[in-house]
């Protein structure tokens, strides 16, 4: 197989990749940061910006948050690649979470989807703006909640039954209710003052929320 150079700042879109060689780049790129998605021979091999990663680990920040106020059990899975061969696709999301099944993968130093249940949420960041459907390709995974994150803010979309997103309102992940627009103010003090700042709201909001919630 011959070599690939991605420059900085780069796209790739390669046609007719076959799932063999998808795993094969997978491996020769295991140690570079870039994201690969595939979908049924289509290939996207991207480089992510500063402004992508800094958002994307923001907002998990504040899930983390949410579950330790919540006093939930977590298991976070970061940029983790998962893919079906069944289905032909696979993907890297932002960030990634199990909050309800999270007891199905303690302990675990290998994720399978064949026998292990995808994360209950995902993070989708937007900014860098994939060319791929990648919504389509976690519907295939079978990820319960994706948040997706783009100029026009945060949006929060749920699996229904026939295996489509629909927009969600308040998250199915707590035992409160969350929404998108509660979250919203908080991504937009990023820059405005320090992270560490803004998490000390975040706590403070969640604790006032918890107690008027009955």
């Amino acid at each position: 197989m011959s070599a690939i150079h991605i420059p900085t700042k780069q796209r790739f879109i390669l046609d007719n990749v076959s799932w063999q060689r998808y795993t094969r780049l997978l491996h020769v790129f295991s140690d570079r940061h870039l994201r690969l998605t595939y979908d049924r021979g289509v290939l996207e091999i991207m480089t992510l910006s500063y402004e992508h990663e800094t958002s994307g680990r923001f907002l998990g920040r504040l899930v983390v948050t949410l579950t330790e106020e919540l006093d939930v059990q977590i298991k976070d899975g970061g940029s983790t690649t998962f893919r079906r061969k069944k289905k032909l696709k696979g993907l890297e999301p932002d960030d990634c979470f199990w909050i309800a099944n999270e007891a199905a993968v303690r302990g675990k130093t290998k994720i399978s989807l064949r026998v292990d249940p995808p994360p209950d949420l995902a993070l989708e960041i937007d900014i860098s703006r994939s060319s791929m459907n990648r919504m389509r390709i976690y519907a295939a995974l079978r990820v319960p909640e994706v948040w997706r994150y783009d100029e026009n803010g945060l949006a929060f979309f749920t699996l229904n039954a026939a295996g489509k997103y629909d927009p969600a309102i308040v998250s199915t992940c707590f035992t409160i209710p969350i929404t998108a627009a509660d979250l919203q103010p908080f991504l937009n003090l990023r820059g405005q003052i320090g992270d560490n700042d803004i998490i000390k709201q975040f706590r403070a909001w969640i604790r006032a929320k918890l107690g008027a919630t009955p």
